[in-house]
């Protein structure tokens, strides 16, 4: 581990991470996945416009959308516009990276035995390729659109994932780059932690609800004593 950073000891809350924006630099392939979506089924709207709905779940976000464009939407319309989005995103996922300290923010968090999850509001179908990035295996505690009934802004993955490591919510971490990630972690009663890596500002990563707001996922392990971890002096 690198000089500059702390010596694990054990404890501290557990971390509920968001993946997309979070872990992932992969917020603007989501956003062109959705364009090229919405083009295909002759709907015109702005990337910007796209942008501040990344991270809700899938069906609030194409109504939240399209109500922009007065354009009424069927279950039939969403499901559709939901599979266009997913075989768009299939062919832009090879350019996804782990932000920087990803890896290496969860690895430390293991050492130090802070028991951690990852909750994305994406179907297992989209996640395992990034899952598979960051070298989550299979027997880590992943919780995905697919495991609850609502996704964010709703609590339930977080809930989901805070009972699958079988922790208090209200001792908990929830870390996003969305304020709808932070409206999620509020309604859980969790404790919110932004990052700026999925281009929401600072101002509206505070204003959601985030206790402390980092650059990414690598400054956040520079400071996870301000969020309760406790390390080795």
């Amino acid at each position: 581990m690198p000089p500059d950073r702390p010596t694990p000891a054990r404890g501290g809350p557990a971390f509920l991470f968001d993946l997309d924006g979070t872990l992932v630099d992969s917020v603007y392939q989501h956003v062109l996945a959705w364009r090229e979506a919405l083009e295909e089924a002759g709907i015109e709207l702005s990337v910007w416009r796209i942008h501040r709905r990344i991270g809700m779940s899938g069906g609030l976000f194409v109504n939240a959308l399209l109500r922009e464009t007065g354009h009424a939407v069927t279950a039939d319309e969403a499901a559709r516009l939901q599979q266009l989005h997913a075989a768009a995103y299939a062919r832009l996922a090879p350019q996804v990276r782990p932000l920087p300290g990803a890896r290496a923010l969860l690895d430390y968090l293991s050492e130090a035995g802070v028991p951690w999850a990852v909750a994305t509001s994406g179907r297992l179908a989209s996640a395992k390729s990034t899952l598979d990035l960051l070298g989550i295996d299979a027997q880590a505690p992943i919780v995905t659109r697919d495991l609850v009934q609502y996704a964010k802004p709703d609590p339930d993955l977080f809930l989901a994932a805070a009972e699958r490591l079988a922790v208090d919510i209200t001792q908990s971490v929830v870390v996003g780059d969305s304020v709808w990630d932070l409206l999620a972690a509020r309604r859980a009663r969790a404790l919110g932690v932004g990052l700026l890596s999925g281009g929401y500002g600072l101002d509206e990563l505070q204003d959601a609800g985030a206790y402390r707001v980092y650059q990414d996922p690598d400054d956040l392990l520079r400071h996870l004593d301000e969020v309760g971890v406790r390390v080795a002096q």
